[in-house]
């Protein structure tokens, strides 16, 4: 009988060999690693079968739709959702293992999660703890099938756990502006599909309210300069959005087949 915790960890795979190695050696506590690659060009499928032999493979189209199957996979009721770059903690690892050997009056739980730009901790404007549902019971949670910042659907209590997961966001301020940039064209491609409602002096309001929420009242200033960057950051990724969304409605709109006029007669046909 294995003495490894009955929980399935699930990680979701692209182009990760610099990370995956550390990630899965963090997972070794659990009895079942599942990974899902989303067709990864290079050694990270090679790599992750080293350390389970459940790897899968499969192109994402979706986000939300891409982590439902990954879950899926899952032969555990209790699954761990982990990223490539994130590492378990041996303290969230002992917290998790003890707590499946109780009576669990919940059906998911958040996890503080500690993130890295480079190796700067990022304590403030709003991204610690940051507690995300990240260990749940696969038949009461499911993702929204959203291309980007799906939502979750959870059914039952939430419970919250206390030790961290720690997270390499990034890898430097290159890769994490490089980050806000696809991020933010999915989000626009989000609005463009639901032809969102949206204007300029609304946007506007909402990236002065991202910037002050996090380097005032979430104390972002007392990072300095990182702190100021992150919470600018927060209000560009909203102004970013909506001129990416304002582009696709104007791009749509040159490619729109024109519409015929009337030739003024009654034989209903328009003018050539």
């Amino acid at each position: 009988m294995s003495d490894k915790a009955p929980v399935s960890i699930v990680v979701i795979t692209k182009n990760e060999e610099n990370n995956i190695a550390d990630c899965l050696r963090s997972a070794a506590w659990a009895d079942e690693i599942v990974v899902l690659d989303d067709a990864s060009t290079d050694n990270t499928v090679n790599i992750a079968k080293q350390h389970t032999g459940k790897v899968f493979s499969r192109k994402m189209d979706n986000e939300g739709r891409h982590r439902n199957y990954a879950y899926s996979l899952a032969k555990n009721k209790w699954v761990l959702s982990l990223d490539a770059d994130e590492r378990v903690t041996p303290e969230l690892a002992e917290e998790i293992t003890i707590l499946l050997k109780t009576e669990m009056k919940d059906n998911h739980y958040t996890i503080p999660i500690k993130s890295f730009i480079g190796k700067r901790w990022i304590r403030h404007s709003g991204w610690y703890p940051a507690p995300k549902v990240r260990l749940f019971d696969k038949d009461a949670f499911k993702y929204e099938e959203a291309e980007v910042h799906p939502r979750i659907f959870i059914d039952g209590s939430c419970g919250h756990l206390k030790k961290d997961i720690i997270h390499y966001s990034y890898r430097d301020f290159h890769d994490f502006f490089v980050s806000i940039n696809n991020q933010t064209t999915l989000e626009a491609k989000k609005w463009f599909k639901e032809r969102r409602n949206v204007n300029f002096i609304k946007m506007y309001r909402k990236a002065c309210s991202r910037f002050l929420k996090g380097y005032v009242q979430k104390g972002g200033f007392k990072d300095g300069l990182l702190g100021f960057t992150i919470s600018w950051a927060g209000g560009l990724y909203q102004l970013m959005s909506f001129v990416k969304y304002k582009e696709m409605l104007y791009n749509a709109e040159l490619t729109a087949e024109p519409k015929k006029e009337k030739c003024g007669c009654e034989c209903g046909h328009g003018k050539d």
